[in-house]
């Protein structure tokens, strides 16, 4: 196990270096159409606030879509919510782009919602690799899960809070057995509370949700020490347990990206399932792509400095102690 540390550097490298600024800041973007008359539509474009700051993209509709109501704001402890009344004429909405300039520099996807008179829907998804959005008819249930699937794939891979605490129980679990247990308990953990919470069950507001989740980190890594050290501890003898409780608290976290979407009551099931896909194939990937770095260091016969080896576990203990102060103090002027 000696290369096991190192084998996962790559990776912890790529979290670290945007460790500080991706962690959390990828909720996503929402923008619904209601039509209220035949050629009204109600505008509603709420920004998630972006590293403390305005979301920098803007919203640019369609060039025969014409305001009849101006631009009214609300600021809210996580977003800006802008609504407008708008005329689309003769030509309707079907085949329209929305673009979304400025999305391409950030990490944040906007879910985009049509709601016609008739009942009938759409949804679409804005990425920063495709800031925009085309208005279409109603699509396939199909069409709609690749969607959600999607949006639960990017979040967890952009959640690098979340895979930052995937790594150190990879850090402290020995054994294949072991392994399948901790990953799978803190899959349940975090599928039960993401369903309870997106069903509108419970609900953690984000300041302290998030500075848990960060503490939760943290606790990994004095228990990763300990383990580099041949010691035992409960966590390190029952590591499914710890990554059980711990998952209860992250998978609010994840239930912060999919319920910030404003899909229907009716839909949410559909939605709820296919976003959970998502995210546990992201883990998927990660996890995969963590056991092929050992297997292919030790194929290899790769040695590394002693120092080097540490730097995973440094890693992880020192990013939940950066987040956990960090979040501690954001924390605190939201609750003045």
């Amino acid at each position: 196990m000696r290369c096991f540390w190192l084998i996962l550097l790559t990776g912890v490298f790529v979290l670290a270096t945007g460790a500080t600024a991706w962690a959390h800041e990828s909720q996503p973007g929402t923008l619904e159409l209601r039509q209220v008359s035949n050629d009204r539509y109600e505008v509603t474009w709420r920004a998630p606030i972006y590293f403390g700051q305005p979301h920098p993209a803007r919203i640019e509709l369609p060039g025969h879509w014409n305001t009849v109501v101006e631009p009214t704001m609300r600021l809210l402890p996580d977003s800006q919510v802008f609504r407008r009344i708008v005329t689309v004429g003769g030509q309707g909405v079907e085949g329209s782009i929305i673009r979304f300039p400025g999305l391409e520099h950030t990490i944040t996807d906007i879910f985009v919602r049509l709601n016609r008179l008739d009942g009938t829907t759409m949804t679409a998804v804005a990425r920063p690799s495709k800031p925009y959005a085309q208005l279409r008819g109603e699509r396939t249930w199909s069409t709609t899960a690749v969607e959600y699937i999607g949006l639960g794939f990017h979040h967890i891979l952009q959640g690098v809070d979340h895979l930052l605490f995937v790594l150190g129980l990879l850090l402290i679990v020995r054994g294949r057995m072991l392994l399948l247990k901790t990953i799978t308990a803190f899959t349940i953990a975090h599928s039960i509370t993401l369903a309870i919470a997106t069903l509108g069950y419970a609900h953690a507001p984000l300041p302290p949700l998030n500075a848990a989740i960060a503490l939760s980190i943290l606790f990994l890594g004095p228990e990763i020490v300990r383990s580099w050290r041949g010691e035992t501890s409960w966590t390190i003898r029952a590591p499914w347990v710890v990554a059980f409780l711990f998952g209860l608290l992250h998978g609010f976290g994840f239930a912060s990206g999919l319920s910030t979407t404003g899909m229907p009551k009716a839909e949410l099931p559909l939605a709820l399932l296919f976003f959970n896909v998502g995210v546990e194939l992201g883990q998927l990937v990660f996890v995969f792509t963590a056991l092929s770095l050992v297997r292919s260091f030790k194929v290899l016969g790769v040695r590394w400095p002693r120092l080097v080896e540490a730097l995973p576990g440094y890693t992880v203990g020192g990013l939940g102690a950066y987040w956990t102060i960090q979040r501690t103090v954001m924390l605190l002027g939201y609750l003045k």
